[in-house]
């Protein structure tokens, strides 16, 4: 009885010691967004750093892309803050304003540091004290699709490159034309199917008034009133306003696309970078890649995408910045980046994406990258700004009228800044 008791107390112990163990384990708390595919990628790095690291479990929390922000701010009122949080990049301002994230920098892996591109550091750098807060593989932007068959029916010129551009008044003719061609039920695909609740229209349409020569706001005097509004911005909004008066633009109850959609109903089309992918798996050759128009003085573009920061609730930043770095260097999550035509925010990911090597079917939207990318207001109250701009963009497209639109919608952010005292130390620049 003595053996029997004493190999039971040894099983105990060893259950013990196993138990232990499993509660020993670090949590960490990843907070992402994503479609089906993404989030299935997300979860296998996780399950391949637990095998790397087995004191280590990664909870991963997703969050629907469409309320992302809302679903963040529910976990902070709450004090369920992750440890790690993927972000939309111009929301990055108000999040680090706000004192949500800490800087990055020290817990990532010095190598990937180095490896940033100079866009990528951009979009995850806070104005202020111009510390890196965020970090990402990818970086994104939007470019002109162009269905070759149409553009040849019509005799369009074909851009090369950023500075070779179509001018307002070439874009607009080829609109036309494109209008009255066999085949061609709408010209263009802005991709208004997107909604007023996402990014998109803050993101794809602010550089085309960016490019008119005004923007969202003053980026020296933190002041909408006057830019916004302005005639610049004015004009920009009315053109774009005609353009879906004339049914020229894919109207948003068509969906999220139509011009690769089948029979190519749309000829064109406003997308970003990760359109590439559908488009050419069912359009082949027949795709083409053009850079944004310039309608205006000079070409614009957007850039900034979702990036990966580490909370200040965090208490163990350390394994959140090993598990960034960790993500970021996996080949399998790479091939699965890429399989996307996702946009390098590494360098050595550039080297591994030959869509946008020198002559690689996505040159053009790399190239825009450094010569016309502008980030969106890198301001804490970009969240009202967008939130105004997407509602004013909504109103025009129906019809509303332009100049009273944007003022409300000026008024709207400069509000905003006013209620928060110009969000110091923003109003001392």
């Amino acid at each position: 009885m003595g053996k029997r008791l004493l190999s039971v107390l040894a099983m105990s112990a060893a259950l013990g010691l196993v138990m232990g163990s499993a509660e020993a384990k670090t949590v960490v708390k990843v907070m992402h967004q994503g479609d089906p595919d993404t989030v299935a990628a997300y979860g296998a790095v996780a399950k391949r750093f637990e095998e790397a690291n087995p004191d280590v479990d990664i909870e991963l929390i997703y969050a629907p892309h469409d309320a992302y922000n809302e679903k963040f701010s529910a976990a902070v009122m709450s004090k369920q803050m992750p440890d790690i949080m993927e972000l939309d990049a111009p929301f990055l301002a108000n999040y680090v304003w706000s004192g949500y994230l800490q800087k990055i920098k020290p817990l990532i892996d010095a190598d990937v540091i180095e490896d940033m591109t100079e866009s990528n550091i951009a979009q995850g750098t806070y104005p202020i004290d111009k510390e890196l807060y965020a970090i990402g593989l990818t970086d994104s932007s939007v470019v002109l699709y162009g269905n070759r068959k149409y553009l040849e029916a019509i005799g369009a010129r074909i851009p090369k490159s950023v500075d070779d551009a179509w001018t307002r008044e070439e874009f607009e003719t080829y609109l036309e034309k494109l209008s009255k061609l066999e085949g061609v039920k709408w010209p263009i695909d802005t991709f208004r199917g997107y909604g007023i609740k996402t990014e998109w229209i803050t993101y794809a349409y602010g550089p085309i008034l960016q490019s008119a020569g005004c923007d969202l706001i003053d980026r020296t005097t933190w002041k909408s009133a006057g830019t916004l509004d302005s005639q610049p911005c004015v004009d920009a909004l009315t053109m774009m306003q005609k353009w879906v008066k004339n049914g020229w633009v894919v109207p948003q109850s068509s969906g999220t696309n139509q011009f690769f959609a089948e029979g190519n109903p749309a000829a064109l089309a406003l997308g970003g970078h990760w359109v590439y992918a559908e488009a050419a798996a069912s359009m082949k050759d027949n795709v083409v890649v053009m850079p944004l128009p310039k309608f205006g003085p000079k070409g614009a573009s957007p850039n900034g995408t979702w990036i990966w920061a580490v909370t200040t609730a965090s208490e163990h930043p350390d394994i959140a910045g090993k598990f960034i770095s960790f993500m970021l260097k996996d080949k399998k999550y790479r091939e699965f980046t890429k399989s996307k035509s996702g946009y390098p925010g590494l360098k050595s990911f550039a080297a591994e994406s030959p869509l946008y090597a020198d002559g690689g079917p996505m040159a053009i939207a790399f190239e825009q990258a450094s010569k016309t990318a502008i980030a969106r207001p890198p301001h804490p109250a970009y969240p009202t700004v967008t939130s105004a701009f997407m509602q004013a963009v909504d109103e025009i497209f129906n019809g509303g009228d332009v100049k009273a639109a944007l003022t409300t919608a000026a008024e709207k952010i400069d509000q905003d800044i006013e209620d928060n005292d110009g969000y110091p130390p923003f109003n001392e620049q």
